[in-house]
């Protein structure tokens, strides 16, 4: 995570701020620079460590914004079912119509924007939501974190960086 930070400033990132060891960093960077971060950060990371990663990025308001619209707190008291799979692009509604609701019997998704809602209530071992599944039917990229992790994110963006 120490060398992802490194890359992140590198770039003209600045406020760099790590969390757990899955990717996940805050940061503060221009608008017109964050345009360009995932495909500099992820060309950085497959010349560093030799692997290729997508990068998707969302904005302090945006991650407010999932975290306030999630459509299963109201139907589970058990925050340890919720997660997020993050798209790297806005799926086309045809695609979306063609997820299965019924693949995995017991846990429930709703896409929203560039988000899909989990409640897996099977576990994340035995769900059949996966993030290939929706990788290839909705044509794009995706990155899932639970909903602790998302919650933890928010905080992070809320709180300003010390200095």
């Amino acid at each position: 995570m120490a060398d992802l930070a490194a890359m992140l400033i590198e770039a003209g990132c600045s406020d760099v701020q790590t969390y757990i060891q899955s990717g996940n960093v805050a940061f503060s960077a221009t608008p017109g620079s964050a345009k360009r971060l995932p495909q500099i950060l992820s060309q950085k990371i497959a010349e560093h460590f030799g692997i290729r990663v997508p990068v998707i990025l969302r904005t302090a308001d945006e991650l407010r914004r999932v975290a306030a619209r999630n459509p299963f707190l109201k139907s589970t008291a058990d925050i340890s079912f919720l997660h997020v799979a993050f798209l790297a692009d806005l799926p086309d509604r045809r695609r979306v119509a063609a997820l299965d609701p019924n693949r995995s019997p017991g846990d429930s998704f709703e896409v929203r924007g560039r988000e899909i809602y989990l409640c897996l209530r099977n576990g994340v071992a035995r769900t059949k939501l996966t993030n290939a599944y929706f990788d290839s039917i909705l044509s794009t990229t995706s990155t899932a974190r639970n909903w602790r992790t998302v919650l933890k994110l928010v905080e992070i963006v809320q709180t300003p960086p010390s200095r």
